[in-house]
C-alpha cells in the first residue's frame, strides 16, 4: 500500500502545505492507515487522502491556536492589556468562572475539552468514550446550560456581579462582527 500510494499522498500534502510539512503529514497518514488497516477499503487512495485531509485540518487548527496564543502573549509582554477595558475583562472572567462553577462536572469537562484544551469534537468524543454524534448533543446541551448560567449570573443581586452577561464570544471575534 505504501509503495503504491506514497507518491500521490505526498503530492496531495505538498499541494496543501509545502514540502517540509508534507513529509510529516504523509508519514502520519500512513501511520494512521496502519493503525486502521482493518478499515482498509478496496480502493485505498481516496481513504488515504481523506486521512491526509483530516490531518491537515488538525494541523491548521493547531497552528491557528498557536498563532492566537502567540498574539495574546505578545500583547501581554508589551505591557498592553488585551482588547477592551481590563476591569471589564476581569469582571467578565469572574462571572464566567462563577457560571462554570454552577455547572455539573460533566458539562465543565465537555466545555473544557473543546474550549480550553482545543480538542476537535472527534478527539473529545474519544476522551469521553462516546460517539461523535452523542458528543455533539452533550456539547450543545452543556452550552445551553452555560448560557442560562451566564444569564443568571448577570442578573445576580450581588453588587460584585458583572453589569452585563459575560460572553462566550471573545473580544477579537466581537470586533470582526
Amino acid at each position: 500500500m505504501y509503495d503504491a500510494h506514497h507518491r500521490r499522498v505526498h503530492a496531495y500534502a505538498v499541494s496543501r502545505v509545502g514540502v517540509q510539512a508534507a513529509e510529516e503529514i504523509t508519514s502520519e497518514t500512513f501511520c494512521v492507515a496502519w493503525r486502521r488497516v482493518r478499515d482498509l477499503p478496496d480502493e485505498p487512495l481516496p481513504w488515504l487522502l481523506g486521512i491526509a485531509r483530516n490531518l491537515l485540518r488538525e494541523s491548521y487548527r493547531a497552528r491557528d491556536r498557536q498563532d492566537a496564543l502567540a498574539r495574546e502573549l505578545r500583547t501581554w509582554a508589551a505591557g498592553a492589556p488585551p482588547a477592551g477595558d481590563v476591569g471589564e475583562a476581569v469582571t467578565e472572567r469572574a462571572g464566567m468562572l462563577r457560571a462554570l462553577a454552577a455547572l455539573p462536572d460533566d458539562d465543565r469537562e465537555l466545555l473544557a475539552l473543546v474550549a480550553w484544551h482545543g480538542l476537535a469534537p472527534g478527539e473529545a468524543a474519544k476522551v469521553l468514550r462516546c460517539s461523535k454524534a452523542s458528543f455533539y448533543v452533550r456539547l450543545h446541551r452543556a452550552r445551553r446550560r452555560l448560557e442560562r448560567a451566564l444569564t443568571a449570573e448577570s442578573r445576580a443581586p450581588d453588587p460584585g456581579a458583572p453589569a452585563r452577561a459575560p460572553s462566550l464570544v471573545s473580544a477579537e471575534r466581537k470586533a470582526v462582527r
